[in-house]
């Protein structure tokens, strides 16, 4: 009898430890022909019916799938609890860059994210369906893709943060199948130069979006982001930039995706 006990406490506990749910939301992509798998993350207090949730949209890097930061940084559904969030983790093929690639048409995430994912999530569960409830962030490629996604779509985004984001990937014209996506350089240099962030800020309304990056300082990219950083600031473009010890690697995005959830409890909150 006490060996039961025991046991059903310690099964509570564990519940309780890990109270979030996760669910596999697959949503069929008109725009590539094809279906995308998402996880999706909803807080202990998520019900069917009452109150509306704000969603954070959380990408993966290159090589990764949708199923990367659940299985990497299972924290992130305590983090759905503690900020009462939905988190989506959307599979962006293992090098998409989260655009619409002009050369292939299976390769079209820019389409997929802004028209088709978002009205999935609003109709499929309780969001809040404005900007004021949506912030978007992710590692590496993800990074790039989350700053991309919020620059030229604002009006669905509040807020983007990007951990040691791609956020410049010129200097890297052979790497992650970026060249299957736009091109080669030395004959697309205009697609490439209109596609890499660093070269879409004038995109950006200050008031209408809140940003939040940082980056390793050992890092490969980490010379991109700073000069976003300086970019940004010549611009006077409010945002909050962090520079510290690191490198390319879930140690430092474990450690990174804290201080962004903050940051956009901060925003959902103000």
């Amino acid at each position: 009898m006490k060996i039961r006990i025991g046991f059903i406490l310690f099964f509570c506990i564990a519940l309780n430890v890990n109270a979030s749910s996760v669910d596999t939301l697959v949503v069929f992509s008109k725009a590539m022909n094809k279906e995308v798998k998402n996880v999706i993350i909803k807080p202990d207090s998520y019900t069917s019916s009452g109150q509306d949730y704000s969603v954070v949209y959380l990408l993966h890097g290159a090589g990764g799938n949708h199923r990367d930061w659940l299985g990497k940084v299972p924290d992130i559904k305590r983090y759905a609890d503690i900020y009462n969030v939905i988190i989506v983790c959307p599979d962006g093929s293992k090098t998409s860059w989260y655009f619409d690639s002009p050369i292939d048409p299976k390769m079209q995430y820019e389409t997929y994210m802004s028209q088709e994912l978002v009205p999935a999530m609003d109709k499929k569960y309780n969001t809040k369906t404005t900007k004021k409830g949506r912030a978007i962030t992710g590692l590496s490629m993800g990074g790039h893709g989350a700053f991309y996604l919020a620059f030229k779509h604002s009006n669905i985004w509040g807020a983007a943060g990007s951990m040691s984001g791609g956020v410049d990937f010129r200097p890297f014209p052979k790497n992650w199948d970026i060249p299957e996506r736009l091109g080669s350089y030395a004959e697309n240099k205009e697609v490439w130069e209109t596609n890499t962030v660093i070269n879409m800020v004038h995109l950006i309304n200050s008031k209408s979006l809140k940003l939040v990056f940082e980056c390793g300082v050992d890092d490969f990219f980490y010379d991109g982001n700073q000069r976003l950083h300086e970019k940004l600031l010549e611009r006077n473009i409010p945002h909050d930039y962090t520079q510290r010890p690191g490198k390319h690697d879930w140690n430092y995005w474990d450690n990174a995706i804290k201080y962004q959830m903050l940051f956009f409890d901060d925003f959902f909150n103000e």
